[in-house]
């Protein structure tokens, strides 16, 4: 008898690797290898785009999609861009375009960000998501479908 291999659907647990990547950009993977994680589809845990790529594929199984603008993760928001003054920096950090830097804000909550322009006097810290208002790029591979009772 033939095994009859499932096919992912709505409401499966599925554990998958996959790696993100930008059109003309860097690759968002951890590690050299792919780390899987667990997803029950249709629960919206995860971007919808990548939730449909999964749902009909095999165990096995191995796609690239693409997921334009329009259905990737939220719009850029120039709101989470920050200028603040070089001399607010300890005298040990030598900021430059794309380091990671945490400042606070006036009311004192911390932010996360890259540095997007360095000058002489100021930096311009984005505290976007990466990936926010990109076209992304998945390599999935299903490892296994767990199929609720």
């Amino acid at each position: 008898m033939q095994e009859v291999l499932l096919k992912a659907r709505d409401g499966d647990i599925v554990r998958v690797n996959y790696v993100l990547s930008l059109k003309d950009g860097p690759v968002f993977s951890p590690s050299t290898e792919p780390l899987p994680f667990e997803v029950m589809i249709g629960r919206g845990t995860v971007l919808p785009a990548f939730e449909n790529a999964v749902i009909g594929m095999r165990e096995g199984e191995a796609k690239k999609t693409t997921v334009p603008l329009e259905k990737s993760f939220a719009c850029y928001f120039d709101e989470f861009i920050k200028v603040i003054e070089r001399r607010t920096l300890p005298l040990d950090i030598n900021p430059e375009v794309g380091m990671k830097l945490q400042v606070c804000t006036a009311g004192g909550a911390e932010i996360d960000g890259r540095a997007a322009e360095v000058d002489d006097v100021t930096i311009k810290i984005d505290a976007d998501q990466e990936v926010a208002g990109k076209e992304l790029i998945f390599e999935i591979r299903l490892l296994k479908i767990i199929r609720p009772c």
